[in-house]
């Protein structure tokens, strides 16, 4: 059954529109009729068309000028035909509907161009695929906190480290959290650990003079603070998440550009009237500042401290400063909103070996540990005569000997538990219970090592002294008996958190070693040390830092005054401000004041030497030539 469309209800269509298009080979538009009707006028009714139970309109290039509808297309002869007004057209055998003619140039494929250079074509790289979200917009309030971190940043950092760095890093911290809230980011556990030890660590610059402790807890704070951004979890992932903040950089100046330029745009009164009233306070604030600063001495010493001391002489350095504290805090921001995902990144398990073929070695090894171990504990755990016996050495010799050997034995043990367990067999529950057995033996031992090392050490030092050197790999040896005491626990309990403990005992081992201030430490044992044996060596104690202070005023003078005259000399010409002083330098200055060695510091060349005669033992020493100090 067909129906009849009426005029009212039938779509006018214009010749050209895409609705209009016609099939190829169809009739030419008609001319127009002589008297066109009015616009809004009424239109001749247009006859429908039926054919096979359908019905289609037709358009106004089908219809004649008499006003009579032209037969429909699929309807017409094969040949050429000719109405009223139209010239012959030849006609398609099979010219029923058509979709839309398409230009012979959009239809084609074109095959891709073949690069004339050789190089393949460009793939998305791997950076973009780790970091599969783009942030958004970048907040208002992410904007206001990286602006604060690099004008703390020119005005702050300049002047040296100390508690500065916490108060720069705070409105980074701020803006990074702000971009994270936007874009729906939860606080983890994890995260908040990583972000409050990285805070942490910068406290160690706020509260000790000595520049190493405090570079070792710069560098960890920036590795903690990307591993908060990032939130990664295994071992190459928290190895490239601790530095992935760097790549960052470049993407995050193009999402603060477009931010701020959107942002002017759209607001351009709100931001004049807060840059207008920004201006006013500053010109306030220095009018009646210099007013009242000239008016009380008082006052203006405590303003002169309070305010950083910025000369056109350092204004490139500041500059500099303000752009990377503004670079860094926006790095942040973006990482927060869009974090690389480095945990896509995996390393492929080695191809599983058989037992004998993994287990003998390792069993050989554990053997030869053994031996070695009970070796050496029978000769230390005898005493100073069991070690003269056995060696035709010295007590200390023997000790220096040996610690750095068995340092290298420790690290390269890690290595080979690495190793190990890349190929361990993984066929079934004996073989679990094989790698746990042998594996388990030789971090035991290796233990057993790093007390050895720790004791050969204690015995160096008390024969010799505390020195930096010999603190720090003291320090690290430690550090690689808690990273085994892990692996063990890993082993018995699951290894899921294994990537993540590593870190952070490393973060906290690095923490401690600022937060009991080495150089106090070295100075404290190096007093304790002359007032039982009356050797010390002040050449060496005169290169410390103000930390060392508190244990080298209680020296007997002229010794006194010869280990403090550097340090006092360095204290009197130093104008820190503040905020660019740590805690130690503070105690120092509180401790010396105004003092002045004068003349007991005429004849400090070679005071101090005992019984032992070269008290470092180092560098006169042919049986040490590893330890420069």
């Amino acid at each position: 059954m067909s129906d009849h469309t009426s005029e009212s209800s039938r779509p006018e269509r214009a010749p050209g529109t895409p609705g209009a298009a016609e099939p190829p080979g169809a009739f030419e538009p008609a001319p127009e009729p002589a008297e066109a009707p009015a616009s809004g006028g009424a239109r001749a009714p247009e006859a429908s068309t039926e054919r096979a139970g359908t019905s289609r309109p037709e358009n106004a290039a089908g219809a004649s000028p008499s006003g009579t509808a032209s037969p429909p297309a699929d309807a017409q002869p094969q040949g050429r035909v000719q109405g009223p007004g139209t010239a012959a057209v030849p006609q398609p055998r099979d010219a029923g509907p058509q979709p839309p003619k398409v230009p012979a140039y959009a239809q084609q494929v074109r095959p891709p161009q073949p690069n004339p250079w050789g190089q393949p074509q460009r793939t998305p790289s791997d950076l973009s695929r780790l970091r599969p979200v783009k942030p958004g917009t970048i907040p208002g309030a992410t904007l206001w906190a990286v602006l604060a971190t690099g004008l703390l940043s020119a005005l702050l950092l300049g002047d040296g480290i100390g508690l500065n760095l916490l108060l720069v890093t705070v409105p980074a911290a701020l803006a990074a959290y702000f971009a994270a809230r936007s874009a729906a980011r939860r606080l983890r556990p994890w995260t908040a650990v990583w972000a409050v030890g990285g805070l942490a660590l910068l406290a160690v610059p706020a509260l000790r003079d000595a520049g190493w402790p405090s570079f070792l807890a710069i560098v960890s704070a920036f590795a903690l603070g990307s591993l908060a951004l990032h939130g990664s979890r295994s071992w190459l992932g928290m190895f490239l998440g601790s530095l992935g903040l760097l790549t960052s950089v470049a993407e995050s100046l193009g999402w603060g550009a477009r931010g701020v330029r959107d942002r002017m745009a759209g607001s351009r009164g709100r931001w004049g009237v807060a840059f207008r009233s920004t201006v006013v306070a500053v010109i306030l604030l220095i009018v009646f500042g210099a007013l009242f600063a000239s008016a009380d001495a008082a006052f203006a010493d405590v303003l002169g401290s309070l305010m950083p001391d910025v000369s056109v002489g350092d204004s490139p350095w500041r500059f500099f400063l303000g752009v990377l504290g503004l670079v860094g805090a926006l790095a942040a921001a973006y990482t927060a909103a869009a974090p690389v995902r480095w945990d896509g990144l995996t390393v492929r398990p080695g191809k599983a070996r058989g037992r004998l073929e993994w287990a003998l070695p390792l069993v050989v090894l554990n053997l030869l540990f053994a031996a070695f171990l009970a070796i050496q504990l029978t000769v230390l755990l005898g005493g100073y005569d069991k070690v003269m016996a056995e060696t035709d050495l010295s007590y200390s010799q023997y000790a220096r000997q040996g610690f750095w050997q068995l340092l290298w034995a420790t690290l390269l043990t890690l290595l080979v538990i690495a190793l190990a367990l890349r190929w361990a067999p993984r066929g079934g529950a004996r073989d679990r219970t094989l790698v746990r057995g042998v594996l388990g033996t030789l971090c035991l031992l290796t233990l057993v090592v790093v007390a050895s090392a720790l004791r050969r050490m204690d015995l160096y030092v008390d024969a010799y002294g505390l020195t930096r050197l010999r603190i720090s790999v003291a320090a690290v040896e430690l550090w690689l008996g808690v990273v085994l005491v892990l692996i063990m626990a890993a082993g018995a309990f699951g290894a899921k958190l294994l990537p993540r403990a590593v870190a952070a005992s490393a973060a906290v081992g690095v923490l401690a070693f600022g937060l009991i201030s080495p150089d106090g430490l070295i100075a404290q044992q190096n007093v304790e040390r002359y007032s039982r044996h009356h050797s010390i060596d002040i050449e060496y104690l005169r290169g410390l830092s103000a930390d060392a202070v508190p244990a080298l005023d209680t020296l007997p003078e002229p010794l006194r005054s010869c280990a403090l005259e550097e340090i006092q000399r360095s204290l009197r010409n130093s104008d820190e401000p503040w905020y660019a002083t740590s805690w130690g330098e503070a105690k120092a200055r509180n401790i010396l004041g105004d003092w002045d060695p004068g003349y007991r510091t005429s004849d400090c060349r070679g005071l101090g030497s005992g019984e032992n005669g070269n008290e470092r033992g180092d560098v006169d020493d042919p049986y040490d030539p590893y330890d420069p100090y």
